[in-house]
């Protein structure tokens, strides 16, 4: 178990804030997010929106949400972020499922939309993320419990979703925190 994760844990049992949990976690340098480029897929000129979701859409809703921050922890507020994905049946559309939009003021970011089909591999959406202080970081969100996914490769950076029930239909939830390099740091 790591330092952090045990302090965590005695922090939380013992009831310390979350003020105190931050001041130490800054202390300590995170992992940046795993660099997955394998090439773009972006619109030159993508809308300005995260809610991908319409109604009568193939496939099951999904909702992410997560932070973006750099290795110190400390949220990057204004950082573009460029999504794209294939909609429920496995099919990339040429004006569906692409945006971007940048992070809020607390490194915030929130995506409303399907389950990506099967599309050559796992299911996964596509993610690059730039600011002006930091490395452009290529990734992709990939799914625990995807038949296809190499647990061994990715198992660590696959995200868990939870199903809940919203106005008698059944959502996905998962979050997703990216974390950056600063500029010339690597």
């Amino acid at each position: 178990m790591s330092h952090l994760r045990r302090f965590v844990t005695i922090s939380t049992a013992v009831g310390l804030s979350w003020f105190v949990l931050y001041a130490y976690a800054a202390q300590s340098q995170l992992s940046p997010t795993q660099d997955a480029a394998d090439g773009t897929m972006e619109r030159p000129d993508p809308p300005k929106t995260i809610n991908f979701w319409q109604s009568g859409d193939p496939g099951q809703r999904l909702h992410i949400h997560g932070w973006v921050s750099n290795t110190d922890g400390k949220p990057i507020a204004g950082a573009t972020m460029h999504v794209w994905q294939t909609d429920g049946t496995g099919e990339y559309q040429e004006d569906r499922y692409r945006a971007s939009f940048q992070t809020a003021e607390d490194g915030s970011y929130r995506i409303n939309t399907v389950l990506p089909g099967q599309y050559y591999g796992v299911k996964h959406i596509h993610v690059v993320v730039t600011h002006e202080d930091h490395e452009q970081l290529e990734t992709r969100i990939l799914f625990k419990g995807d038949p296809n996914l190499d647990e061994a490769a990715y198992g660590n950076v696959a995200i868990h979703l939870e199903e809940a029930n919203v106005n008698g239909d059944a959502v996905l939830f998962g979050r997703f925190d990216i974390i950056m390099r600063s500029a010339g740091s690597s």
